[in-house]
């Protein structure tokens, strides 16, 4: 059974190591999100957009490295990287911002519930993205 597991987890590093580290992506992005709604009261939109770049920051280095291991930082490899992964992190940063604008700041759902019921599509969005454009792997 053991076994088992383990050719399982080997055959889907990439899943699980995203989980990992996406959890503590994630950590880094509501900590620093409900601590700007929260304590500075800043809006839920001006609170996500902070947490998005910290977060992602933390997260194209721990994908970069350990997920995907594209583990070149030649210019070459990684400024188109950075470009595609910033792009594909942009597109779910516009979904979650409008749906916490429409959701949280026009309508008055609670902020944090709505950060936190948001946070499935932005998850897919987000790992198809990074695996599928920006850290494929290449034939050689």
């Amino acid at each position: 059974m053991i076994d088992k597991l383990i050719a399982l987890a080997k055959k889907h590093w990439d899943i699980v190591t995203y989980g990992f580290f996406g959890v503590l992506t994630t950590a880094v992005n509501w900590l620093v999100y409900f601590s700007c709604l929260n304590w500075l009261e800043l809006y839920a939109s001006v609170s996500n957009v902070i947490a998005w770049v910290i977060s992602v920051a933390f997260a194209f280095v721990t994908n970069k490295y350990f997920v995907f291991q594209s583990r070149s930082w030649a210019a070459r490899v990684l400024w188109p990287e950075l470009g595609k992964f910033l792009g594909t992190r942009i597109s779910s940063l516009i979904v979650e911002e409008a749906l916490l604008l429409l959701l949280a700041d026009i309508l008055g759902w609670d902020g944090n519930w709505t950060k936190i019921a948001v946070f499935g599509v932005v998850i897919i969005i987000n790992y198809v993205g990074s695996k599928l454009l920006v850290f494929r792997k290449r034939e050689m």
